[in-house]
C-alpha cells in the first residue's frame, strides 16, 4: 500500500489520530518511529520521535516483535496477530498478563523509501470468554479493512456514510476544498455541492449501490463545487460488512478535472474529425461541426458562410452573411439553419472576421448588446437567457469563408480560454476537408454573386411588407434559372414576380434576366391586368435564340375600399400560398395558363383574390416542394402545413423558416418571396 509524503504533511497519519485502535509508523531500515496517535500511547508506551523499535517498544515486547518489522519491511506482506501475549518487563507500567491484537504493513513514502505501519488492540478483557474474543476479532476486521481503504487511495477528499449512505462523520478534507461546514453537508445535504446537470446520475447510481448492499467498489464522476468553482471528481466507496451487513461506506473523492479535459479534448477531436471526413458539401461540415460543439462547450452554436466580403450590394453594407448551420442543447428552441443577414460595420462578426481572431463577448443575462449578433439573432439570445457568445472566424487557405457563434445560457460560465482553444483545433484538424468543400463553394459563390446581380431588393412601401429570399443548389456551382421581382406600377400598384427558366447554367441565366427586364417593361407600360402581361410576354419571347421556356407568376396586390386584393396569372407555375393570421392556409389555384414559350398559347386569364388583413402570400419556386419520386402534392402539403404553423412569425422569420424548414432534393435552386399584410384595414384610396 502506498502512503503520499506530501512535504512533512500525511493526509493518511491525520486520519488516524482519532482511531479507536492504537497506531504508530516507522521509517527506514533501522524501523524509526515517526508518528503514534494518543490510544497507542496510553496502551503501550510513550515513545519520542526518531528512536529505533528497540527502544521505542521497550515497555511492552511482543514475541518476534523485531523479526516482524523486519520480514513486513523487506518482503511487503503483513503481519497479523491475534490475542497474542505480551511478555512482562521489569519496570512497566502496567504489569500482569496482556493480551494484544496487532497488525504490522508496509507503506511507502515515495523516492524508493518505505517504512511499517503499527496497529495494537489490548484485548486482554475481550479474552476472558470465547463470545468476546469472536467479537474483538471482527471489531479488528471491520476497523482494519477500512482503514487499509483509506491507505489504498491517494485522495483529496475522504468521506464516511453509514450504511444507508448518509454522510456520519465531519470531513475536515470535504470542508477544505468545497468550503462547506458539518452541518451544510452531513446526511445528503452534500448533493447541494453536486453540478445540476450530474445530480440526478449521482443520486441514482448511489442509490443503487446502497440498496443493493454491494460488496464491490463504488466509482462514479461528477462536478462538485469546490471553492474555485465547479471540477470533475472523481468518486470511489467500499462498502464495510460486518456479520454480512453493511455497516458503512468509506469513500475517497479525487479532483480529476485535468485528466477530463485532455480524454473530452481528444474525444471532441476525433469527433470533429470524423464527422466532416464523411461529408461533401461545406454547409453539411459546418452543421457537423456545431453539433460537436453543443451540447459539449456551449448551449448553441450557429456557422454562418460569409457570402459577399465587398459590399458592393444591399445598399453598401460590409458583409452579408448566411447562416447554413444552427445547434441546441435539449431544452432550447433552435434556430431555423437557414437565415441572410446585413451586418453593419460595428457588429462583433465583423471585427472578429477582420481580425482573424476570436472574438469572447459577455453581458448580463438576457441583455445582449446589438452589436454582439446578427439582428436575426438577439431574440433567440434573449429569450433563452445567453449570457456570452464566442465569434470564432474559421480560417481556411488564408481566408475567412465561415464564421461560427457559440452561446452560453442561464448561469453556465462562458467559454473559457481552453476551450477557445480547442474551437480552433477542432476547426484547424478539419482544415484539409474545408478547404476541397470550399474550392467548391468558391465556384458556387461567384455564380451566386452574378445570381444576385440579377435579382432586385424588394421595395419599402409603408403598409406592406415584401421579403424575398434565394438560395443556390448545394449541388451545383453553375447559375439557375429562378428569379424574383417586384417593383410599384406607375399607377402606384406595387406588382410581385416570380418565375423559373429550365436549365442549370449560364445560358438559363441569361434567359432569365433577359425575361425579367421584357416583364418589368411591359408591366410599366401597359398597366394591364396580370394575365395580358403575361400572353404580350409569351409573344415577345419569340425574338430570344434558343428554345426558351419558363414558368412564371405575376401578381398586383391592388386596395379596394380600405382593403387589399390581389389580381394574379400564373403561366405554369406552382400555386401562391395564403396564409391568414389565424394559420389557415390555402393555394390560389385560379388565373392558370400553360408554360411561356409555346408559340400561338393565346390568351391568358388573371384571377382576383382578396386578401384580408394580416395575411401573407407566398410565391416560390419548385425547387422548395418537389423531390424525385414524389407527387408535387405530397410537398405542396408539407409547405402549406410549415406556413401555417409559422404564420404568427415576422415576415422576415416566416421566410427563413419556409426556406430552412422543408426537406429538399438539394438539386435545384429556392426563390421565395412572401408579402405581409397590415393588421389593419388601410384607410387609403382605391386602385381599380
Amino acid at each position: 500500500m502506498e502512503v503520499a509524503d506530501r512535504g512533512g504533511g500525511n493526509l493518511s497519519f491525520e486520519m488516524l489520530d482519532r482511531a479507536p485502535v492504537g497506531m504508530a509508523a516507522t521509517r527506514g531500515p533501522e524501523h524509526r518511529l515517526i508518528y503514534s496517535n494518543a490510544m497507542y500511547r496510553s496502551q503501550v508506551s510513550d515513545p519520542r520521535g526518531g528512536m529505533p523499535v528497540e527502544e521505542a517498544f521497550a515497555t511492552f515486547v511482543l514475541p518476534h516483535y523485531r523479526a516482524g518489522f523486519d520480514r513486513v519491511y523487506a518482503t511487503g506482506e503483513p503481519v497479523v496477530r491475534s490475542a497474542e501475549e505480551a511478555l512482562p518487563i521489569p519496570g512497566a507500567r502496567a504489569p500482569g498478563e496482556h493480551f494484544f491484537t496487532f497488525s504490522l504493513s508496509r507503506v511507502a513514502f515515495g523516492g524508493g523509501e518505505y517504512g511499517v505501519l503499527v496497529m495494537v488492540m489490548d484485548v486482554t478483557e475481550q479474552c476472558t470468554t470465547a463470545r468476546q474474543m469472536t467479537a474483538v476479532a471482527e471489531e479488528r476486521r471491520r476497523i482494519l479493512r477500512r482503514y487499509e481503504s483509506l491507505m489504498r487511495l491517494s485522495v483529496d477528499i475522504f468521506w464516511v456514510t453509514s450504511g444507508d449512505g448518509y454522510v456520519s462523520e465531519p470531513s475536515p478534507s470535504w470542508e477544505r476544498v468545497t468550503g462547506q461546514e458539518w452541518e451544510e453537508y452531513r446526511g445528503q445535504r452534500w448533493l447541494r455541492t453536486v453540478h445540476p446537470d450530474d445530480r440526478p446520475a449521482t443520486i441514482t447510481s448511489w442509490s443503487h449501490a446502497v440498496s443493493n448492499a454491494a460488496t464491490e467498489m463504488w466509482e462514479h464522476v461528477y462536478r462538485l463545487r469546490t471553492r474555485d468553482g465547479y471540477r470533475h471528481f472523481q468518486l470511489r466507496a467500499v462498502p464495510i460488512c460486518q456479520d454480512g451487513q453493511v455497516v458503512e461506506w468509506v469513500g475517497s473523492s479525487v479532483d480529476i478535472e485535468q485528466q477530463w479535459r485532455d480524454q473530452r479534448r481528444q474525444r471532441l477531436l476525433d469527433r470533429a474529425a470524423t464527422a466532416t471526413a464523411q461529408l461533401r458539401s461545406l454547409e453539411e461540415m459546418l452543421g457537423a461541426l456545431a453539433d460537436v460543439i453543443v451540447p459539449e462547450l456551449a448551449d448553441g452554436c450557429g456557422v454562418y458562410l460569409v457570402t459577399d466580403l465587398t459590399g458592393e450590394r444591399h445598399g453598401g453594407a460590409p458583409f452579408i452573411i448566411e447562416r447554413v448551420a444552427t445547434a441546441a442543447r435539449p431544452g432550447v428552441r433552435r434556430l431555423p439553419p437557414y437565415s441572410e443577414e446585413q451586418l453593419p460595420a460595428g457588429n462583433a462578426f465583423v471585427q472578429a472576421v477582420r481580425c482573424r481572431r476570436p472574438l469572447l463577448m459577455t453581458f448580463p443575462v438576457g441583455s445582449p448588446p446589438s452589436q454582439v449578433a446578427p439582428a436575426g439573432t438577439l431574440p433567440w439570445l434573449r429569450a433563452n437567457d445567453a449570457n456570452s457568445a464566442l465569434i470564432l472566424p474559421v480560417v481556411v487557405d488564408g481566408g475567412v469563408p465561415a464564421v461560427g457563434c457559440a452561446v452560453t445560457c442561464g448561469d453556465r460560465p462562458a467559454i473559457g480560454r481552453d476551450d477557445i482553444t480547442l474551437l480552433t483545433r477542432m476547426f484547424d484538424h478539419a482544415h484539409d476537408a474545408l478547404s476541397r468543400a470550399i474550392r467548391f463553394q468558391r465556384a458556387q459563390q461567384i455564380a451566386l454573386a452574378l445570381q444576385y446581380s440579377l435579382l432586385a431588393d424588394p421595395p419599402r412601401l409603408p403598409d406592406l411588407r415584401i421579403v424575398a429570399r434565394y438560395r443556390a443548389s448545394p449541388s451545383a456551382a453553375d447559375v439557375g434559372g429562378d428569379w424574383y421581382d417586384s417593383f410599384v406600377l406607375p399607377d402606384g400598384v406595387p406588382a410581385l414576380v416570380i418565375g423559373d427558366v429550365s436549365g442549370h447554367d449560364l445560358s438559363a441565366a441569361v434567359a432569365m434576366s433577359q425575361l425579367r427586364n421584357m416583364l418589368r417593361a411591359l408591366a410599366m407600360d401597359r398597366r394591364e391586368p396580370p394575365g395580358d402581361i403575361l400572353t404580350r410576354l409569351n409573344v415577345a419571347m419569340e425574338s430570344l435564340s434558343g428554345d426558351v421556356t419558363a414558368t412564371c407568376v405575376y401578381a398586383r396586390v391592388e386596395e379596394l375600399d380600405g382593403g387589399y386584393r390581389l389580381r394574379y396569372a400564373s403561366a405554369g407555375h406552382p400555386p401562391p400560398l395564403l396564409v391568414t393570421p389565424d394559420g389557415r392556409g390555402r393555394f390560389l389555384e385560379g388565373g392558370v395558363s400553360p408554360l411561356l414559350g409555346f408559340p400561338d398559347a393565346g390568351p391568358r386569364g388573371s384571377q382576383v383574390e382578396p386578401l384580408p388583413p394580416g395575411s401573407t402570400l407566398l410565391l416560390y419556386t419548385d425547387g422548395l416542394v418537389e423531390r424525385p419520386g414524389e407527387h408535387l402534392d405530397e410537398g405542396l402539403g408539407r409547405l402549406r402545413r410549415l406556413a401555417e404553423s409559422v404564420a404568427g412569425e415576422p415576415v422576415d422569420r416566416f421566410c427563413d423558416s419556409v426556406v430552412s424548414g422543408l426537406p429538399t432534393s438539394g438539386l435545384d435552386d429556392i426563390a421565395v418571396m412572401a408579402l405581409r399584410l397590415p393588421g389593419k384595414p388601410s384607410s387609403l384610396c382605391t386602385h381599380d
